[in-house]
């Protein structure tokens, strides 16, 4: 499979869902996988991606691809839409380095390209919900998190997962300014974490994730808003504390915690119970958890719904 930067991509280039290549399977043993001691040389570019065919399709059209790569939010490059294509040009995704630690019984850290190796690989075609009430529906390539977290042991006494993406301000000219408190900080509940919709995004239509979109790996939580799906992860820690998250800590009256997507609870600028999908003229009328609450509403049985965003 040849890959390509995503400026260079047409819609006819995407991969035909008939040439999708076969993940070989990882047999993981019991103790799990361990992360340190990974050494060995690092690819200078990431290698063709692959993955299984698509088991979770929706019946909803695909954003087109030249909208997906080039209308995005990733302050690290700016905080216009069309910034991150524009400047994301500047970081370097290959060598990278993910580490795990905090309450685990495995911590470490892996190469990106291994790790991408030693876990199969799948594609998932999910609708994504900004809280600025644009949508899409992408279809992403990657491991399950529940998959990742499972092989390092998270300890009895670990309730939360904490993310960061990358500081550098030489590569993210956008960290240059103070419009958030960088590194950019994530974090879920452990069981919302090791829910099988969570995905570590390595792709997308099939080719390597462009840097734009939160190269080399980033978070998909689709019954969340965008904010929630740290980009360009280089650290992910267990914890027994919730950990500060950045929109909260900047806007806490219009950022919560939970971030899940609640068509009834307004943001404090605007209202959330319609969403414009890229693409489409009219608006369309936005659905609880974004239309994944069979899966997942039953995370947040007795809280209040107010409060989950």
């Amino acid at each position: 499979m040849l890959i390509r930067n995503a400026p260079d991509l047409k819609d006819c280039d995407v991969t035909d869902e008939g040439l999708y290549l076969k993940r070989r399977q990882f047999i993981a043993g019991a103790a799990g996988i361990s992360f340190a001691g990974i050494g060995g040389a690092t690819p200078a570019a990431a290698a063709p991606l692959k993955f299984k065919p698509n088991r979770m399709e929706i019946d909803e059209t695909k954003t087109p691809l030249a909208d997906v790569t080039g209308y995005n939010n990733f302050y690290e490059f700016g905080t216009g839409k069309e910034d991150p294509a524009k400047y994301a040009k500047m970081m370097r995704s290959r060598p990278w380095t993910l580490s795990i630690d905090g309450l685990c019984e495995r911590p470490g850290s892996v190469d990106i390209d291994e790790l991408i190796r030693r876990f199969p690989l799948e594609e998932r075609i999910y609708r994504m919900r900004c809280v600025e009430a644009w949508s899409m529906v992408i279809p992403w390539v990657g491991l399950p998190l529940a998959n990742l977290l499972k092989s390092v042991g998270p300890k009895s006494n670990a309730k939360y997962v904490a993310f960061e993406t990358l500081r550098d301000p030489r590569q993210m000219p956008g960290q240059r300014g103070s419009v958030i408190q960088w590194p950019y900080r994530e974090a879920l509940r452990l069981d919302e974490a090791m829910n099988p919709l969570v995905l570590l995004a390595v792709g997308l239509y099939g080719q390597t994730l462009p840097n734009q979109n939160g190269a080399p790996i980033r978070l998909v939580v689709p019954w969340k808003y965008g904010f929630k799906g740290i980009k360009s992860i280089v650290r992910i820690r267990l914890t027994d504390r919730r950990p500060p998250t950045s929109w909260q800590m900047l806007a806490p009256a219009e950022y919560g915690f939970y971030g899940n997507v609640n068509p009834a609870v307004d943001h404090p600028r605007w209202s959330q119970a319609k969403e414009r999908r890229i693409g489409e003229f009219f608006r369309r009328k936005t659905l609880p958890f974004n239309g994944y609450g069979e899966q997942v509403a039953h995370l947040y049985r007795g809280l209040d719904p107010r409060k989950l965003y």
